[in-house]
């Protein structure tokens, strides 16, 4: 009765309608005595009994088999391509022919622009929608889009007013407003677009530059990188900053008291670039790439010159006072002022604080080579990254710098008998200082606990980058009032500490030292001079 039924409805169904559109298995399964009846229904049709009569006569005079009304591409097609999923494997019926009038969905197609007249609805299959992908690499940078372009000229008409350029001591605005950069750059890219040297920037000549060459679109770390570069370099030196320093001696109010002090111009400029290819210049070769300005702090701490009038107090390279510190511990050492510190020299350092080894290590060039030209003498420049190692032992740098003095065969890990090494002198210090010595075994565990190895059996540098106590090893190793001062815990230190988290252990120093350094200062004028120089805040620290 079921089927009877089933029969009944299909064959109210106008024959067109049977094209159906692909179903899925599983709902053919569910209706499977309607899929029955609409197959014998279309069996039934006058086209289809002609379509098998003569595919039977063409088969058996050993032709093609083409279905009549069909193009041989069509039929080519059809015989290559699969059937859809509706009819199960090895039984699928031939084609419906197609009528040419009386179903909508002929008279909704343009002739020519679908399938073949027996094409089935059953096997159109849409064809992948190709997406454009836009052009993502661009040569000489990403083109400026309209809007910011028209923007920007509007700004650049405005400061270009007169249309006869710009000199180099108007063109801080420029440098500021529109290519919004610090205005230390000011210079270095003035003189960048006026590579003819005629003393004036034209309208035309920045647009050039800074629009048609797509700076515009850049972010600022490599902005900064393509105007100081050289042509042909993809890396910058130290002699292409000091365009960038000369601007900031001449313009910062925090540095006017410089302007008749020449020499002590030079010496900071080369302090604070010594100081940026220390932190930022991570491959120590010299050569600051594109990368290593992106992940450092520089162009942060360039843009605070800009908003800080006091350079004091910035803290990142600039500051005057850690200068002035610097300066003046390397011209103690120097006594006999020839600008170079040997041995001798340098283990005098901090009241004889290190040991003869670690000093013998350091002047070896193994955790740098030394720039100064006269063999066993250390230069300014190699001070300055001695100084800020050893005051900032919790800085990536300076963890590398001591790590490699320690790893004396140089495989990369620390072991015990290396660690003892350097130990065994400060046991001897201990004694001699009539302090209770503390025995290496014991030092050991204390070590292997702060750190936290991944190995107990050695420490290894990723070992120390991950544990902020690391600078502390070091100290015990080679530094003995360090050392000492760790083990008293010293709680005025501690208490700074706490109450400006953001400062590093080599500001701390720094501000330290300066105090204690100027206040020598003053105490040197009161006894030289008059006693109207004498203050009661000279004072106020005892």
């Amino acid at each position: 009765m079921e089927v009877e039924a089933a029969r009944k409805d299909a064959a109210a169904l106008d024959p067109e309608l049977l094209q159906l559109p692909e179903v899925a298995p599983s709902a053919l399964r569910e209706n499977s005595a309607i899929v029955e009846a609409l197959y014998s229904q279309w069996l039934a049709l006058p086209e289809t009994s002609k379509m098998v009569k003569t595919l039977i006569e063409d088969a058996k005079a050993g032709g093609t088999l083409n279905v009549a009304g069909s193009s041989a591409a069509s039929t080519n097609a059809a015989s290559s391509s699969p059937l859809p999923s509706m009819f199960p494997a090895g039984s699928a019926p031939p084609l419906s022919p197609r009528s040419t009038s009386g179903s909508p969905r002929v008279m909704r197609r343009g002739s020519g622009a679908g399938p073949s007249s027996l094409g089935s609805p059953l096997k159109l299959v849409s064809e992948p929608v190709r997406e454009v992908i836009p052009q993502f690499y661009f040569k000489n940078g990403r083109p400026a889009p309209k809007d910011l372009r028209e923007q920007c000229l509007s700004r650049i008409d405005h400061l270009f007013f007169a249309g006869e350029g710009l000199q180099i001591q108007e063109f801080r605005p420029v440098t500021k407003d529109i290519c919004k950069l610090p205005s230390v750059f000011s210079t270095v890219l003035f003189k960048k677009i006026d590579a003819g040297c005629s003393g004036t920037v034209t309208r035309d000549a920045f647009v050039d530059y800074w629009i048609n060459d797509n700076k515009i679109t850049m972010d600022t770390a490599s902005q900064i990188f393509e105007i100081l570069r050289k042509p042909g370099y993809n890396y910058l030196t130290q002699e292409d900053f000091k365009l960038v320093l000369k601007e900031l001696l001449a313009s910062h109010p925090g540095l006017e008291f410089l302007q008749g002090t020449p020499e002590f111009q030079e010496r900071y400029a080369e302090t604070v670039i010594y100081r940026i290819f220390y932190s930022i210049n991570r491959a120590g070769n010299g050569h600051l790439t594109l990368r290593e300005l992106k992940r450092g702090n520089l162009i942060a701490a360039m843009q605070q010159l800009d908003e800080e009038e006091d350079i004091n107090k910035v803290l990142r390279y600039f500051s005057y006072e850690h200068f002035y510190v610097i300066y003046c511990k390397f011209w103690e050492l120097d006594t006999d002022h020839d600008f170079l510190i040997d041995k001798e020299n340098l283990i005098r350092y901090g009241n004889h604080s290190l040991t003869y080894r670690i000093v013998d290590r350091i002047f070896s060039q193994v955790p740098r080579k030394f720039t100064s030209m006269t063999e066993g003498k250390m230069g300014y420049e190699d001070f300055v990254y001695f100084i800020l190692s050893e005051e900032d032992k919790s800085s990536e740098p300076s963890l590398e710098y001591w790590f490699k003095c320690i790893d004396i065969d140089g495989n990369g890990i620390l072991t015990t008998n290396e660690m003892q090494f350097f130990y065994e002198e400060q046991l001897h210090r201990m004694e001699c200082m009539a302090q209770e010595p503390v025995l290496f075994e014991d030092i050991l565990c204390q070590m292997i606990d702060m750190i936290g190895p991944e190995n107990e059996r050695y420490f290894t540098l990723r070992d120390l980058k991950r544990c902020k106590l690391s600078g502390n090893i070091f100290n015990i190793l080679f530094n003995l009032n360090k050392f000492m001062a760790f083990e008293t815990r010293d709680p005025f230190l501690i208490r700074q500490e706490r109450e400006n988290p953001t400062l590093t252990e080599w500001d701390r120093f720094a501000h330290r030292e300066y105090i204690r350094l100027s206040m020598e200062e003053d105490g040197e004028d009161a006894s030289n001079g008059s006693g109207d120089v004498w203050d009661e805040s000279l004072e106020a620290p005892f």
